[in-house]
């Protein structure tokens, strides 16, 4: 089990199994953001292989690094360039830390990823609903065209087996309970916007994914809840969020191109060997 430990692996890149199972697996103190501190890695790392944005322009940094010779851009493993530090957007309302940011030079932030993570007390998902709202309105109001995500994860804790009946998102036979049904519509009402003159309140991509707690499936998504065709699977989240930027910051903006264009980086690339594509659970952006 997963105490108060500094979970960054140092050797390797994270990839979903590794950060969800953290995830499903932590005992610690939440307020630590220990949890959920390998799915920020995972996010920021991911942005930058299959992205195609620079490392440098992530708040928190992932561990890698670009190397570039001629038309040739190569990214490699830099565990020295790993840093977690969130970053500080100046909102509508207020100041808000958010948990990822991506940051062009001249244009500021574009992308950012609001992570979170709930181990238990399903009772104040309605708290969480709340807080969502707020933090989404307040960034669009000053970033109108920024391209916000929310990545959502709970336990797969099911009555009976794995938590008190306050933790629980199942029934004894697997059934999804009411208030988990009840916040997915909410979260599905949430997402999808498409234009970025109006709708603050709303994300452009929102993902809930449930997480398996018990071995020997702890770390993989519940496959049965929410549904594949759901507005807020996980296997859309990223498409998403990538094809929101490319119509915001390159199709519609052609003079910045050469500043919004994602990279493609170069199939001899250090940090893509092959024991590293074996364990990725995407595609890398490869040029070519």
């Amino acid at each position: 089990m997963k105490t108060g430990a500094d979970p960054n692996p140092g050797v390797a890149l994270v990839n979903k199994l590794d950060a969800f199972r953290h995830f499903a697996e932590f005992r610690g103190a939440t307020q630590s953001q220990l949890h959920i501190r390998p799915l920020h890695e995972y996010v920021t790392s991911r942005l930058v292989l299959e992205g195609g944005f620079r490392p440098s322009e992530l708040s928190p940094r992932p561990p890698l690094r670009t190397e570039e010779a001629g038309n040739l851009r190569r990214v490699a493993y830099a565990p020295q360039e790993r840093t977690q530090t969130e970053a500080t957007i100046l909102g509508g309302l207020k100041t808000k830390k958010v948990d990822i940011v991506v940051s062009k030079d001249g244009i500021g932030p574009v992308l950012a990823i609001s992570c979170k993570g709930m181990t238990g007390a399903v009772r104040n998902l309605t708290n969480r609903l709340e807080e969502t709202i707020g933090e989404c309105t307040n960034i669009h109001l000053s970033y109108p065209t920024l391209v916000f995500g929310y990545l959502f994860l709970m336990r797969a804790n099911r009555e009976g087996e794995n938590a008190a009946l306050a933790d629980a998102a199942f029934d004894s036979q697997g059934r999804p309970l009411e208030s988990i049904v009840r916040f997915h519509q909410a979260l599905s009402g949430m997402t999808g916007r498409l234009n970025p003159r109006n709708d603050s309140g709303r994300y452009e991509a929102i993902a809930m994914a449930l997480v398996e707690v018990s071995p020997p499936h702890a770390g993989a998504i519940n496959a049965d809840y929410p549904p594949r065709d759901s507005a807020i699977h996980f296997d859309q989240f990223f498409k998403t969020i990538y094809r929101r930027y490319d119509e915001r910051y390159v199709v519609s903006a052609p003079r910045l191109v050469r500043r919004t264009r994602r990279l493609e980086w170069s199939c001899d690339s250090p940090a893509l060997d092959a024991e590293t594509l074996q364990r990725l659970d995407y595609r890398p952006r490869v040029a070519g």
